[in-house]
């Protein structure tokens, strides 16, 4: 009845981790950037990884993008076994059920706001008529419709993280990965940011997983994970 009991947790669950282990080389000795860590997120939570430099947080975002594998453990995502994927299903995974939100926008400077945004649609194969006007849809859900012909270096820091975030949403995947998104920001920016996720998050219902050592990202949290040396030391849900 047990195991019966843990595979209903686990088809329930958008993001279910066991056991995660991950060390690095530093130097001459070995660090335990994660240790063994046991988490399940489910699908529609609005999630923020906290904890001090090198508590472990943006590796689990990492494993959780796969963008890296652990040594050892389990990890499914949106039903996928993440662990026995080739480099090509994992690249076809990240294409198709994830988006990321990064620190530094990543956007590509020679592209238009809208032209980025769609980019990953092309990518998927959608037509262009059919993802030019989804690029334009989710600039409006942004706040960004005026401003879909300039390019990032035309616009503020604000205003290239919300292209980013339309990015992100553009192919409606099962989750979204944030990586310090307001570290560029100054603070009434990434309070506007961080109201925009969160809305988003409640009308779109997508998964958002937010790695962040800012309070006010931290407060607008729904659920609250911190780390400390490769573990999770507190796990709150509000």
């Amino acid at each position: 009845m047990a195991q019966v009991h843990m595979q209903q947790e686990q088809d329930q669950a958008l993001i279910y981790a066991r056991g995660l282990q991950k060390r690095y080389q530093s130097g001459e000795s070995r660090v335990m950037a994660l240790d063994h860590v046991n988490l399940k997120i489910m699908r529609g939570e609005y999630v923020v990884l906290s904890g001090r430099s090198g508590s472990g947080k943006t590796t689990l975002l990492n494993m959780f993008g796969a963008l890296d594998r652990p040594d050892s453990g389990a990890l499914e995502i949106a039903g996928r076994d993440l662990l026995t994927m080739s480099n090509a299903e994992r690249a076809d995974f990240r294409l198709h059920h994830v988006g990321f939100v990064f620190q530094a926008y990543n956007l590509i400077r020679v592209l238009t706001a809208r032209e980025n945004v769609a980019y990953v649609l092309q990518l998927r194969g959608i037509p262009r008529r059919r993802r030019e006007k989804l690029a334009q849809d989710w600039l409006a859900q942004v706040g960004l419709a005026d401003l879909a012909e300039r390019r990032p270096d035309q616009m503020s820091g604000g205003q290239q993280q919300r292209v980013a975030v339309a990015r992100a949403l553009a192919s409606e995947p099962d989750l979204i990965l944030a990586d310090e998104p307001t570290a560029n920001l100054d603070s009434r920016t990434g309070e506007g940011l961080m109201e925009l996720m969160q809305r988003l998050n409640r009308e779109q219902g997508t998964t958002f997983v937010i790695a962040s050592h800012d309070p006010a990202v931290i407060a607008s949290a729904r659920t609250r994970i911190t780390m400390q040396d490769g573990r999770i030391v507190e796990c709150v849900r509000t």
